[in-house]
């Protein structure tokens, strides 16, 4: 009989708060700010500091990392949120419930840029495959390609409302494209280095641009063709000047608040420089004041040289009077935000800042921090952190208590307690570089160090009682000594350092004074001299025998109650990283960073088989309690299911983003914890579903098949070079899902095809013999018509999905596809889909189709039926449209409307007035200034 196994599947991830891989951006309302959290969207309350709503991926696609973030400027479109993901696809997602509405495939490398329109039914996206691609986001679908770029495109940004769309890139240039034509209108070079952001206020005067260089270029927008006599015919764009940035390391990210008075410039490092923009008439007061200052130093020195016998020429009259407006007129620094540790990513909120504040702004931190600062006049302060849910820094060891309801993660400076069951942070405990650690009992812990030292923390209180200078190297593991009757850690502790030494402890409870409840302390009662590094220690599950690891590549074996050797295991080519003992005692398991896996026997010591396991380094190996099955983590990234007794891989859990240090099982076998690089913690649960182990090698099979598939036709596919003027393609790119939707298309195609000639057949029998047997339909067709049974078929496929599947039809196939339009049209929720497909198939098949003679008479029929009915559809959305309208008046009728127009003009006046005070009490400011100098000097 077939043995079968027990899935395990992901079931919870956290730890981590925002991924330094992705941009933040505030969500259309303006109340919560969303941070990719490798493969998920978290929307943080920032006030209270908690996740509101998590946007999880399906379980299918978890190692898909999030890459960017884009949020709808209007709420009124129900995927108000998309996230770009590592394979190119890209996602949109309901902002209230946390749905995924559609999944997006057309790029071929990771997405780099996203950006809105203003309306919210238009997505852009950049990529690494230097592609911009333009999505419908009502109808879930592509619209069209822009190629043209020839690096990584790296931000994205709408003109003219929406009609134009800006996209910079890696090759230093900038393209302004026309989506009404589908072509670039203009390319813009001048900056020398790769541009990595850009931004255009809201008001669309200016476009900021930065790149390596030491300054952001300025760019101003020509808001209609006769602006100025200077301007190209097709120009867009035009240089206004340079900005001087404090710092030397590259721009990161460029991007103006809400009303468009403020810009800031992330750099890559610590510091986010923000600049001041002021409106025409301070700017054009600044340029007199220039001027003055000017003309000012020139008859101080016209009047030196009149002294001294020369002559100089006066500046002209007309520079004194209508003084031209110069980039630093507009732009001056602001304020110099310094964080501490490197931002990656800043994003100003939409909403109303409080009052005496300018603007809020947000920043994602690469220690895996959100921080929230306001922007005044005096200064940037900090108003929230976000900081408790996650690790500064890698997880290097995790462990469970005996009840498994508590679950401890260590550092490079902080313990953390966790719920497992929900992954709520419990306490934070600041500690040393903790490389190990176990539970004791439910209310302490022992941690040991990288510096040797050992900590004992109290869990109920949340605080560090002691720390014992235990070893002169780092402590490695450390392991509890099961009692007799088979209680873990009831006798005490084991630690193996690299000093060499495996020392023994006992446990002990001091209590310091009457009032103080009792601390627990450990005492050192034996220690066990070794040769070498010790990496890892493991004890029998009776007690009888400790193993050791050592960086001679060898495992020893000692008794424990006389420690005298009773084995020595040799056969890794590296040194020995982890290993476990099953609860029988019967076999031993050591991972090493030779990638292999050994399982030994431990009553002679024999390799039962070495398997190579992973493709880098094994981190930690665990068997499941009461069985021969264990895990394997690696530095691939992976977690391995292994049968120890057929040393079969039974399971690949695959979902972290980096190297996988540590695991823990639970006591019961029914979840495992793993802890990564990534800052991550993710929990897997053991289903009810059964596995096998040949269905499970197929799939690897297939799995390993479709990728190689894949990555053939990327490396051998056809690569158009794309002219320097840009170019147009399609927006979709082919997927597993298109190819099954193109086999579905000509299965359903076939078989209407062959019910169709059963019902003939049917009908001439029935001429020629009255008392023929009735009809039986295809069950396959579910009581459809053929006609019915393709239409649904086709309205099946997913809109983005649809033109791929369309264009791998063969022509016969096309044909009879377009036979069925005519009667599909008929359908008035239809007529969209089938000018779609009418389309699609004209415009692929179109010198096949006007040479057959055949398919001219259904062409001219098409022409006539669907300009109808299209005409009709455009009448009934007029129609509605109208309706809408006089709805929207009646309601304006009523009685509470003018006291709602009086509260918004009520809040413009408000506006209005704080900008006038904070104007004169700038100019104020600036007299005193000048006083001060003058009577200095």
């Amino acid at each position: 009989m077939v043995k079968a196994y027990l899935r395990y599947e992901p079931a919870l991830t956290f730890g981590v708060i925002a991924s330094p891989e992705s941009n933040v951006v505030y969500d259309p309302s303006g109340r919560r700010l969303l941070a990719a959290a490798l493969d998920r969207l978290v929307a943080w309350d920032l006030k209270r500091g908690l996740p509101s709503v998590s946007f999880a991926p399906s379980s299918s696609s978890f190692s898909l990392a999030v890459s960017c973030i884009a949020s709808s400027p209007s709420a009124a479109v129900s995927s108000s949120i998309a996230s770009g993901h590592a394979d190119g696809s890209i996602r949109l997602w309901d902002a209230e419930t946390g749905g995924c509405e559609a999944t997006l495939h057309g790029h071929r490398s990771a997405a780099s840029a996203l950006r809105f329109g203003p309306s919210g039914a238009v997505l852009a996206s950049g990529s690494k495959d230097c592609d911009v691609i333009l999505w419908d986001v009502v109808a879930q679908a592509g619209l069209f390609r822009l190629r043209g770029h020839r690096d990584q495109v790296t931000d994205l940004v709408f003109l003219d409302s929406g009609k134009k769309l800006v996209s910079c890139s890696k090759d230093k240039f900038i393209r302004v494209w026309d989506l009404e034509t589908q072509h670039c209108l203009q390319i813009v070079g001048g900056h020398r280095s790769e541009i990595w952001s850009m931004d255009v206020d809201p008001s669309e005067r200016f476009l900021v641009s930065g790149s390596a260089d030491p300054e952001l270029q300025v760019f101003r927008i020509r808001q209609s063709v006769e602006e100025g006599e200077d301007w190209s015919k097709w120009d867009v764009l035009k240089l206004f000047g340079e900005i001087p940035r404090q710092s030397k390391e590259r721009v990161a990210n460029v991007r103006f608040n809400r009303d468009g008075s403020l810009v800031v410039c992330q750099v890559a490092g610590k510091t986010a420089d923000i600049y001041r923009v002021l409106d025409e008439t301070e700017a054009a007061r600044k340029a007199k004041r220039r001027v003055n200052r000017k003309k000012e130093k020139a008859s101080a020195k016209s009047m030196i040289a009149e002294d001294n016998g020369t002559i100089i020429d006066p500046l002209p009259a007309k520079n004194l009077q209508n003084p031209t407006v110069i980039v630093t007129d507009v732009f001056k620094l602001f304020q110099v935000l310094r964080a501490s540790k490197k931002i990656c990513s800043v994003a100003f909120s939409p909403s109303n800042p409080p009052r005496g504040c300018l603007a809020i702004l947000s920043l994602s931190l690469n220690n895996n921090m959100l921080e929230t600062y306001s922007v005044d006049s005096e200064k940037v302060s900090k108003m929230y952190s976000v900081e408790m849910h996650g690790h500064r820094s890698d997880i290097r060891s995790i462990s469970l208590n005996s009840e498994d309801n508590l679950l401890m993660s260590t550092s490079h400076n902080a313990v953390k307690i966790w719920n497992p069951s929900t992954g709520e942070c419990l306490r934070t405990i600041d500690s040393g570089y903790g490389l190990c650690s176990t539970f004791v009992g439910n209310r302490f812990a022992l941690v040991g160090t990288q510096s040797g030292a050992l900590e004992i923390v109290d869990i109920a209180s949340g605080s560090l009682t002691e720390a014992i200078e235990a070893h002169a190297g780092s402590i490695r593991s450390i392991v509890p000594i099961p009692d007799e009757d088979g209680t873990v850690g009831a006798r005490g502790f084991v630690t193996g350092s690299a000093d060499h030494d495996v020392k023994f402890w006992e446990y002990q409870l001091v209590q310091k004074s009457d009032n103080d409840s009792k601390q627990l302390t450990v005492t050192n009662v034996r220690t066990l001299k070794m040769t070498e590094d010790v990496l890892a220690v493991s004890i029998s599950p009776e007690g009888k025998h400790i193993a050791v690891a050592l960086l001679d590549c060898h495992v020893k074996v000692y008794h424990m109650d006389t420690l005298k050797p009773s084995l020595n295991l040799y056969g890794h080519k590296l040194p020995v990283l982890c290993m476990d003992i099953s609860s029988d005692g019967a076999l031993l398991v050591t991972g090493s960073a030779d990638k292999n896996l050994k399982i030994w026997g431990m009553d002679f010591g024999d390799c039962h088989r070495s398997i190579f396991a992973h493709s880098d380094s094994v981190m930690d190996v665990k068997f499941v309690y009461r069985t021969h099955y264990m895990f394997s983590v690696g530095k691939d990234r992976t977690v391995k299911y292994w049968d120890a007794d057929k040393f079969e891989l039974l399971l690949t859990l695959e979902g972290h983003h980096a190297e996988v240090w540590c695991l823990t099982i639970s006591s019961r076998g029914d979840f495992i914890v793993t802890g990564s690089h990534d800052r991550s913690i993710r929990r897997w649960d053991r289903t009810e579903e059964q596995l096998f182990i040949e269905e499970e090698k197929e799939k690897r099979l297939e799995e390993t098949f479709e990728a190689d598939l894949e990555n053939d036709e990327y490396r051998y596919g056809q690569k158009d070079d794309a002219p320097d003027e840009g170019s147009v393609g399609v927006p979709g790119r082919k997927t597993k899902e298109t190819v099954t939707s193109a086999d579905a298309i000509m299965d359903a195609l076939d078989t209407a095809e062959e019910e169709l000639k059963r019902i003939n057949q049917h009908k001439m029998e029935e001429q020629i013999n009255a008392k023929a047997a009735k009809f039986q339909p295809n069950v396959i067709m579910q009581g459809h018509s053929p006609s019915d049974y393709v239409l649904n078929v086709v309205s099946n496929i997913r809109p983005n999905d649809l033109e791929q599947a369309l264009l791998a039809l063969p022509f016969s196939d096309a044909l009879k596809l377009m036979s069925y339009l005519k009667e599909w049209s008929l359908v008035p929720s239809k007529v969209e889909l089938v000018c779609r497909v009418c389309l699609v198939l004209l415009q692929t098949h179109h010198n096949q189709l006007t040479a057959t003679p055949a398919a001219r008479s259904l062409l001219t029929e098409l022409k006539d039926i669907l300009y109808c009915r299209v005409k009709e559809c455009k009448d009934t959305i007029g129609f509605n449209l109208a309706a809408m309208d006089h709805v929207k008046e009646l309601l304006a009728m009523r009685s509470d409307a003018p006291f709602r127009d009086a509260k918004a003009k009520l809040m413009e006046i408000k506006q209005e007035l704080s900008k006038r005070s904070s104007r004169v009490d700038g100019d104020e400011k600036r007299k005193k200034k000048r006083k001060k100098t003058s009577a200095e000097s």
